[in-house]
């Protein structure tokens, strides 16, 4: 069609909304960090960078949305193509595309704090002091509340034009309670962007815990969009899946 987007502008376009979201959301805890000093971490703290991750969502939702979905994330992404709202394979370049925005996202922090914030982390996600399995509980469980918002908000019956807000609240509310167990990183790109970045930085990085992040984000992504089939599918829908089929 005409008016359809390429390709090409699609997965240029998850880069660069995936890049933004991690400049503005993972940039925002080196930012606090450095301001902050040698002053405690507070909750009014991780309550500003829930805000910033979730103006940052709200943005690109209503940006880029209409060019390539606006996914930013291949949790969304893997759940859309399991439950066949998204072309499976168009999914490698999506993935691919996210994670090279999200790496570019962290090199743009370093770039705008220089090497302080690779000093306080660069606002990779990680977890100490818990078990592994907690950890996969509390990254499955956020992940798993961002993935079925996202899919009642693209509903047919939805109402329109408050996928932004929805889908930004919710990512702002799943950052408070999971935060201090993992960092809530809740997407896959923005967990392994700021490792790659930080080891290459020469910060501490512990990539063990990565496949712990990996699988949970990933698994309850695609759980998170069957259920949500389960949940609202009436009889019309299973008739126009029939005739599709």
């Amino acid at each position: 069609m005409a008016d359809e987007p390429s390709t090409t502008q699609k997965l240029l376009t998850e880069a660069v909304g995936t890049a933004f979201l991690v400049f503005v959301g993972v940039g925002a805890v080196p930012a606090t960090l450095i301001v902050n000093g040698k002053a405690p971490f507070t909750m009014a703290d991780l309550g500003m960078i829930s805000f910033a991750f979730a103006t940052v969502v709200v943005a690109t939702v209503y940006a880029f949305g209409h060019i390539s979905g606006n996914h930013i994330n291949p949790a969304v992404t893997i759940g859309l193509a399991v439950t066949r709202k998204f072309p499976w394979r168009d999914v490698p370049g999506y993935l691919g595309a996210q994670v090279l925005g999200a790496v570019v996202g962290a090199v743009a922090i370093l770039g705008v704090l220089g090497h302080k914030a690779s000093d306080v982390g660069l606002g990779v996600a990680a977890y100490s002091g818990i078990p592994a399995l907690q950890a996969f509980t509390a990254e499955f469980v956020g992940t798993f509340i961002l993935v079925m918002t996202v899919f009642g908000v693209i509903h047919r019956k939805a109402a329109a034009g408050f996928a932004g807000v929805a889908i930004g609240l919710v990512v702002f509310a799943a950052i408070i309670p999971v935060a201090p167990a993992t960092g809530a990183s809740i997407n896959p790109a923005r967990t392994f962007g700021p490792m790659l970045v930080q080891q290459l930085a020469g910060g501490t990085v512990h990539w063990n815990q990565l496949p712990v992040y990996w699988a949970a984000e990933l698994l309850a992504g695609a759980l998170a969009g069957l259920l949500y089939g389960v949940l609202s599918r009436t009889r019309a829908d299973r008739a126009v899946e029939r005739v599709a089929a």
